[in-house]
């Protein structure tokens, strides 16, 4: 039941990216498998290790966790970033669903035809500006502690972060005029293991290129 987690997913970002980061933030070390071909896919399918037939998977206390969903929850249970009471958890698990919104409108952004790029981006930064960033704000203003829920780091502030990163790579003045979200976001980033993870040569993915396009394309034969 010892040693480091396991992360077995293609070199980039994608739905691990979360999980890299929660497991940052709470101090653990992992390492990382990449799947780098079809046939790595295949391998793992065939020893059983992929419940749906799909990764990301994570070797953790002598379980093999699959949805990343459900490794977020478990990760965020054991380091005790998930919340006090079930009050809590119910907010937390609301703010995250919001920016897994965001995030996925974001990570599926560089795969967007070229004739419909334009009208997406449009999309994007204005659901950014006017849905998503108001309302986390909304939340800091509301109760005039350093994180969201409970005055107490947690997954949604973890997630929230890394967000904000993600959201000034799309647009650095998307975050303009959101005083309170730009101070947690320096907050965060002074955390240790937070500023650790951000330090150049950590297992921190880059944003995605052409490149890992077509690496994915081919991985998972897209």
């Amino acid at each position: 039941m010892g040693g480091k987690p396991v992360l077995h997913y293609f070199d980039g970002r994608g739905l691990m990216e979360s999980i890299r980061w929660l497991l940052a933030a709470a101090g653990v070390e992992f390492e990382e498998k990449f799947v780098t071909c079809p046939e790595d896919l295949e391998k793992l399918r065939n020893e059983g290790s992929l419940m749906f037939q799909q990764v990301p998977m994570v070797e953790m206390d002598g379980m093999k966790l699959v949805q990343s969903r459900a490794i977020l929850n478990y990760i965020a249970t054991k380091y005790n970033l998930y919340g006090k009471d079930a009050k809590e958890r119910l907010l937390i698990d609301m703010y995250s669903e919001g920016m897994a919104d965001l995030y996925e409108m974001i990570m599926r952004f560089p795969m967007t035809p070229p004739d419909e790029k334009d009208a997406k981006l449009a999309s994007l930064k204005d659901r950014t500006r006017n849905r998503f960033l108001p309302a986390f704000e909304k939340v800091l203003k509301s109760h005039g502690q350093d994180y969201l829920v409970g005055n107490t780091l947690s997954r949604a502030d973890v997630f929230l972060v890394e967000l904000l990163y993600s959201v000034e790579e799309v647009d650095s003045s998307l975050l303009a005029g959101f005083p309170l979200l730009q101070a947690f976001k320096t907050r965060m980033s002074n955390l240790p293991n937070v500023k650790k993870f951000l330090q150049p040569g950590s297992q921190r993915k880059p944003p995605i290129d052409e490149k890992r396009i077509e690496e994915l394309r081919k991985i998972f034969r897209l």
